[in-house]
């Protein structure tokens, strides 16, 4: 099963109801690094954590799960 990390936290922003200046910022990203962020299947861990807090959301479980189903 492979995992595509940005479609899922653009789902989540969008979810959330918040826009993707709203999440550069809170990352300390430019926007259009958000919009790169989105087409990404992987991303660097510290990116990730720092999205995960800013949205509330455990990204890192999706990986767990797909670990623990092998």
């Amino acid at each position: 099963m492979q995992i595509i990390i940005g479609q899922i936290i653009r789902e989540e922003l969008r979810r959330q109801g918040r826009t993707n200046e709203w999440l550069a910022d809170r990352i300390h990203v430019h926007p259009r690094t958000v919009q790169k962020i989105f087409v990404k299947a992987s991303i660097d861990t510290q990116q990730l954590l720092a999205i995960s807090q800013a949205l509330g959301v455990d990204f890192f479980q999706l990986y767990s799960s797909v670990f623990k189903g092998s």
